[in-house]
């Protein structure tokens, strides 16, 4: 099964969270990750006494599942690995905290009626950082953590450069280039990515449409247009970033590591192949 964990179904992959977190530090409390798992569904969920359930239909719930899911997997890889210095039980926490909230500046709050929350796509990470900064501390979450923490949602800014990121020492870096490759890979090998392009554009459109971004300056016209540009984006600009940003994070999804299948990367691979032949066809010129 691909993934292992059915990632529509929220209660399965908060089991996974906790099978995963007790195999590689036993004896452990589930505490933290419980609560955060809780708040996190009640926050997307709508039963949020501040926030409004999440109205996307790309960037919802089990996006976040997905890329939950696959950060699990990555960690758990590494962990297997003979790599030092070791992901600890609390960066392990961390983690789980970066990758839960990253996208949770896609969140309205309750007197905010207008449109959908994806006409805050341009600043949706400055905003899931925000609430992350307010949330984290009611956890116990110290204020050097939250700044990691904070770190590793930024990685998850497509224009942003981790390079010029903060962090307080290499396994904190390492945790942000995880969660910033499992963003990426949870919703491009998802099994449903071809058929939720156009879904994509439209939260493009609408949040060109908040900002008042001319036409001919958005970065994709139609969704014709995002759907032809899909293999590229994949070929000349996530697989750089995976392989070189993100300190080729995605290795420890090979099953076993080092040597063994990559789950993902094929997926993604079968799934931009798919995407090529239902590119729009270019009219031929005159001759």
């Amino acid at each position: 099964m691909f993934p292992p964990v059915d990632t529509k179904n929220f209660d399965a992959v908060a089991a996974f969270s906790r099978k995963v977190f007790s195999k590689h530090f036993p004896g452990q409390s589930f505490d933290f990750i419980n609560r955060l798992l809780t708040d996190v569904h009640t926050l997307f969920t709508g039963r949020n006494p501040d926030y409004s359930a999440i109205d996307l239909r790309y960037h919802d719930l089990e996006h976040t599942l997905q890329a939950t899911v696959c950060l699990l997997l990555i960690l758990e890889g590494c962990l297997e690995s003979d790599v030092r210095p070791k992901v600890s039980s609390r960066q392990f926490e961390l983690a789980m905290a970066g990758v839960l909230l990253h996208d949770s500046g896609y969140l309205k709050l309750r007197s905010d009626t207008a449109g959908t929350g994806a006409k805050y796509t341009f600043c949706h990470v400055l905003r899931s950082c925000a609430f992350a900064a307010s949330y984290l501390p009611t956890l116990g979450v110290t204020q050097s953590e939250v700044s990691g923490v904070l770190g590793a949602i930024n990685c998850t800014g497509p224009a942003k450069e981790i390079s010029r990121l903060h962090f307080r020492d290499p396994i904190e870096k390492f945790i942000g280039c995880a969660i910033a490759t499992a963003d990426y890979l949870g919703q491009m090998a998802a099994a449903d990515y071809p058929d939720e392009l156009e879904i994509l554009f439209n939260e493009f459109e609408e949040s060109d449409n908040f900002t008042n971004v001319p036409h001919e300056q958005r970065i994709f016209k139609s969704a014709d247009d995002l759907i032809a540009r899909t293999p590229d984006f994949w070929r000349k600009f996530v697989k750089r970033k995976l392989d070189q940003d993100f300190q080729n994070a995605c290795r420890f999804l090979a099953r076993p590591y080092p040597d063994g299948d990559n789950a993902y990367l094929a997926a993604v691979e079968h799934n931009i192949a798919l995407v090529e032949t239902r590119v729009p066809a270019i009219p031929r010129k005159a001759v």
